[in-house]
């Protein structure tokens, strides 16, 4: 049998090649080129020796026997073939997840993209029209002539006037007022009604010499049972008092000098008028008929004044004052809340 080819085709001829050397991994091509030369090999020993009835290659599959594969296995060594290793988990891993990276890769891109693209559009699209709308603005602008007859109505009776807040609440402060007045008048009124008196007024009894001489009289019962009157007092203080009190408890009426309602300096003429002593209807008028005295001289019976003419009523004693106070109180005995007054005393 006789065999060609080259001391490379031969593993023995090379000393460097051992049955147990792997061989470096090759390329596809070189790959590729290794199994057509494996494949022309058998062709080539079957040309030269045409008489060999039987080769390897020919070989049925069943026919080998282990030393020829282990023949084979060896020649395609020598020839830097070698069989290719399954794929790994690894690289399966690799194949499938390139794909989906790529996908995932591409979607986020879309999202971050296409937004900004779209806003862009959009924002564009709105200047255009904003454009296209002063465009048509300035386009469309028309000219015309108003006739003088349109401004002809009078239109004063469309005119008006507006009020400031502060007028408003002056306004209702004033109207407010008006209203308390009014229900004030209204209760002096009823309660005026409720006292009416048809008795006799101050001037009565100055005028009746009976009714004084009478007065006189009850004075003198009143004074046996008090303190005895200050010498050279021309009528009874005590007496005085006694008087005043009988009127405690009538409402204070404005102008009022009857027992129908008192006012301070009202109650005050009322009172003496009943021991014949005449007076004003008026503080100011008592205060300058009357004789001011210290107060270290004064006696129940005599007149608090209040030094601006504002008040007066009947000296208690013990800083106490008897008077027609205010709309709304009535005749009472109360402490003189002020100490700026003076004593008057009537009838020296």
């Amino acid at each position: 049998m006789t065999h060609t080819g080259t001391a490379a085709d031969d593993p023995t001829a090379n000393p460097t090649t051992t049955g147990d050397t792997v061989a470096a991994p090759l390329t596809r091509r070189a790959a590729r080129e290794a199994a057509e030369r494996a494949a022309r090999r058998p062709l080539a020993r079957t040309a030269s020796a045409p008489t060999a009835p039987h080769t390897s290659a020919a070989r049925p599959a069943a026919a080998r026997t282990p030393a020829t594969r282990a023949a084979a296995t060896r020649d395609g060594r020598a020839l830097g073939v070698t069989r290719a290793a399954a794929p790994s988990a690894s690289s399966r891993k690799r194949r499938f997840m390139a794909p989906v990276v790529l996908a995932v890769a591409a979607g986020m891109f879309g999202t971050m993209a296409v937004p900004a693209a779209f806003a862009t559009t959009s924002t564009s699209q709105a200047g255009a029209a904003q454009t296209d709308a002063a465009s048509d603005l300035t386009v469309q602008a028309q000219q015309f002539d108003v006739s003088a007859a349109a401004g002809a109505p009078d239109t004063s009776r469309d005119g008006f006037s507006a009020t400031s807040t502060a007028t408003l609440e002056a306004q209702a402060a004033a109207k407010a007022a008006a209203k308390a007045a009014a229900e004030l008048e209204a209760a002096r009124a009823a309660k005026a009604a409720e006292y009416a008196y048809d008795g006799k007024t101050a001037e009565d009894y100055l005028a009746d010499d009976s009714t004084g001489a009478a007065t006189t009289a009850s004075a003198a019962d009143a004074a046996a049972t008090s303190a005895a009157p200050a010498a050279g007092t021309p009528f009874s203080l005590p007496a005085v008092v006694a008087t005043a009190k009988q009127y405690i408890g009538t409402p204070y009426v404005f102008g009022g000098a009857t027992p129908a309602g008192f006012d301070c300096s009202g109650y005050v003429m009322y009172v003496y008028a009943q021991h014949g002593i005449s007076l004003a209807h008026s503080v100011t008028l008592q205060d300058q008929v009357g004789t001011t005295i210290p107060e270290s001289e004064a006696q129940p019976g005599d007149v608090v004044v209040f030094n601006d003419d504002s008040h007066d009523g009947f000296y208690m004693g013990n800083g106490m004052i008897m008077d027609a106070p205010k709309p709304g109180g009535s005749v009472s005995i109360r402490p003189i809340w002020s100490s700026n007054y003076h004593i008057v005393r009537f009838g020296i």
